[in-house]
């Protein structure tokens, strides 16, 4: 099958490697139909290859029809149309049962001490093989997979079950926004954009959206929310007037480990890629490199009281945290990898209507072959071409496109 691997830093090749086959009796093997870029696959690309191998498959937003199933796997079979989440995860642990599921104890990375496996992430998270190739094969088939309609709606309609909606409502949920309240979300990427709609259809009565790209800011605006492009105080200070002065109730960080406006990190990240792997890993594992500004540009919006709501990736394990201003704002944090089970009750209903209230299908701006991944890798992460959400599907020719959206 032909499948986009990682080979270096900024380096992806869409090669020939075997097929999938099932391994355990909880497998399954979904032929993809979509499979989207995430802003996690830029950190893959940019920064974190100390913990890739040249050849390993990309990719954790998939969707596509199911070609076969272990003996144990009864809620899906052959022919079925399915999403699959990002975290692998099994259902029936202690953690899973608590709505951990990417914490997942049956699928932990203890050699890292890591959560759950995910799908082509890393060897910190399992090496396992991603969903960016023309198929699958799905651990803890039994319980991951999300079945949907095969009713002849476009696959954007469900596309973003995998990651970027769990992501975006988790977000939103572990912001606490009060009644009424107002958010800051900072950072319009995919799941920026994804948060600001949820928390408006939650009922927030003022979504704030910061960011400096102006096509991520029109479709924000598209959606009600307000629009920011300043930074530094001039960002703090106009949230402020917006805000009584306060600060919005709570903040959503959705830019992560490779914000702008962190020259010293920014540095350290270079350099740490240009290390061999036996000296870089250490200095991810064991040093502060991530580029903090968006962190602290949330700790500075805001309001006393309030919450903050991380779901941008970080990967440094001594980063500086302003520790007296956190305590003296009596700031609460909120973090980590989407339990993307947990939410799906939650969204589905809201994805499947016809109404489309959460304006699912006004995200992706580009649909390319999976032949041109590695562009789509490009314009995505200079935010070329106004590239927002990039989608691949392995059923289109090399250089064809399945057209835009506005």
């Amino acid at each position: 099958m032909r499948a986009l691997t990682w080979q270096g830093k900024e380096d992806v090749r869409v090669e020939t490697v075997p097929d999938p086959v099932l391994k355990e009796p909880t497998d399954a093997i979904v032929r993809i139909t979509s499979t989207a870029i995430c802003g996690s696959d830029l950190h893959l690309y940019g920064v974190l290859g100390p913990f890739l191998d040249a050849g390993d498959v990309l990719g954790h937003e998939p969707m596509g029809i199911v070609e076969e199933v272990g003996a144990d796997v009864s809620h899906i079979r052959p022919g079925d149309r399915v999403v699959v989440p990002f975290n692998i995860s099994c259902g029936s642990c202690w953690m899973c049962t608590r709505g951990l599921q990417s914490q997942c104890e049956t699928t932990q990375v203890h050699e890292h001490d890591k959560g759950a496996a995910l799908f082509g992430y890393t060897k910190l998270y399992g090496q396992v093989p991603g969903g960016q190739a023309e198929y699958l094969r799905v651990p803890m088939a039994h319980y991951g997979p999300i079945p949907v309609p095969d009713d002849g709606e476009p696959d954007e309609r469900y596309l973003y079950l995998s990651d970027v909606l769990p992501t975006a409502w988790q977000a939103v949920e572990y912001a606490d926004i009060p009644p009424g309240g107002t958010v800051t979300v900072l950072g319009l990427g995919p799941i920026g954009q994804m948060a600001a709609r949820i928390a408006r259809h939650r009922g927030a009565s003022r979504v704030i959206g910061v960011d400096r790209v102006p096509e991520r800011l029109a479709m924000a605006r598209r959606h009600g929310v307000d629009t920011l492009d300043t930074h530094g105080d001039a960002l703090t200070e106009s949230v402020r007037s917006l805000t009584g002065g306060r600060g919005t109730d709570s903040v959503i960080e959705a830019v992560g480990m490779e914000a702008h406006g962190s020259p010293v990190a920014k540095g350290v990240q270079a350099g740490a890629g240009l290390l061999p792997d036996a000296l870089a890993k250490p200095l991810f594992t064991k040093a502060g490199v991530d580029r903090l500004a968006a962190l602290n540009t949330a700790f500075s919006l805001v309001r006393r009281g309030g919450t903050v709501s991380i779901s941008g990736v970080y990967g440094g394990m001594l980063d500086p945290m302003p520790m007296m201003d956190l305590f003296d704002k009596q700031v609460t944090l909120r973090m980590g990898q989407a339990n993307v089970r947990r939410w799906i009750d939650d969204v589905l209903p809201l994805v499947s209507d016809p109404a489309d209230p959460l304006g699912v299908l006004d995200l992706r701006t580009h649909r390319l072959s999976l032949e041109d991944a590695p562009h789509g890798y490009d314009i995505f992460q200079k935010k070329d071409d106004g590239a927002i959400k990039v989608v691949l599907d392995p059923a289109l020719p090399k250089g064809s496109t399945g057209g835009t959206t506005s």
